[in-house]
């Protein structure tokens, strides 16, 4: 099978596409041959040793993917032809790739592949996120970091579901298009979304702000909030990671909230089905649909990667492996 690997150090263009044996079935496992694989921010990490988890070299990145199971074990619940969105971790940049079977999912038949390999990390991180770790009620409202990225369409689309009005934060003017698209009541440019957030909101300030960036907006995000707000840290694309001075803190009734998904299922795989379980009927009524930005295929992984480490994505970039 033909695959992408991380063979260096050296960030996306350390990756190398070339025939790789096929993996074979284990029990509890599930064999998918991979139409679409979704690339995200920790992929680019993990190609320049950065990310928390470093595989040994060299290795398949990719963390998910949509396609069909060629195999399944006995006693599992999928059956062969079976369409299904999967969370390997590793090894989606492939062709074929060996699942755990808690980690993987029923795709409806009304969703794509390319859709559903943008599922798996961005929407359940931000389920786990607004659910969970934000508590968000309806009613409340939601500023959204990164807005145009996978992660932030994807809290667009579920804060929305869950009847909460959303502000949406871009770092250029061509973003704004995608945010609106992923169902922003409001866009706003990051120059500007401390007195934007303000004014929107009649001074009061945001609820709940969802931040995969970090850097130099996160003391204006506190500044944001209204009172017993939530600022949720997912992530920091910007390369800095910030330090809060606790007296805002205490002063607002803030909360500064650790987003660490893959910490707290890891324990307890099943949670993912669970998630995967509340998520699937906003699927199948079209509520959250992932916006696809660039779909390049496997020979160009390089360049996908790339988008994503210059912040050029517009929605989710993935892979066509089929």
């Amino acid at each position: 099978m033909r695959a992408a690997r991380v063979t260096t150090l050296d960030g996306p263009s350390s990756l190398v596409v070339e025939d790789l044996p096929e993996p074979t079935l284990e029990p509890g496992h599930v064999l998918v041959d991979v139409h679409e694989a979704g690339v995200s921010f920790p992929d680019v990490l993990m190609s320049k040793g950065l990310y928390q988890m470093r595989p040994d070299l060299p290795f398949v990145p990719g963390a998910e993917c949509a396609g069909i199971v060629r195999e399944a074990a006995p006693g599992s619940a999928f059956r062969p032809g079976d369409r299904v969105a999967a969370f390997p971790v590793l090894g989606a940049f492939a062709e074929t790739v060996a699942v755990p079977e808690a980690m993987v999912f029923p795709l409806p038949d009304s969703v794509t592949f390319e859709a559903g390999a943008a599922l798996p990390m961005n929407y359940l991180t931000v389920h786990f996120a607004l659910t969970r770790r934000g508590q968000l009620e309806r009613g409340e409202v939601v500023l959204v970091h990164g807005a145009a990225g996978g992660i932030g369409t994807a809290a667009i689309q579920l804060a929305r579901a869950m009847d909460a009005r959303v502000i949406a934060v871009v770092s250029s003017v061509d973003k704004i298009a995608t945010a609106e698209a992923a169902g922003a009541h409001h866009v706003v440019l990051a120059d500007e979304f401390l007195t934007q957030a303000k004014e929107l909101t009649g001074g009061r300030g945001v609820d709940v702000v969802v931040d995969p960036v970090g850097g130099d907006r996160f003391t204006d995000s506190l500044r944001s909030l209204a009172p017993e707000g939530r600022l949720l840290v997912i992530g920091f694309t910007a390369g800095q990671i910030p330090e809060v001075k606790v007296n805002r803190l205490l002063l607002g009734n803030l909360s500064v909230v650790g987003v660490g998904w893959g910490a707290f299922w890891m324990p307890d795989p099943s949670y993912l089905r669970t998630q995967w379980e509340a998520i699937l009927p906003l699927l199948e009524n079209g509520e959250l649909a992932p916006p696809i930005g660039a779909r390049h295929a496997l020979d160009d992984v390089a360049a996908a990667l790339t988008e994503i480490d210059e912040r050029r994505a517009h929605g989710k970039v993935t892979l066509t492996l089929r």
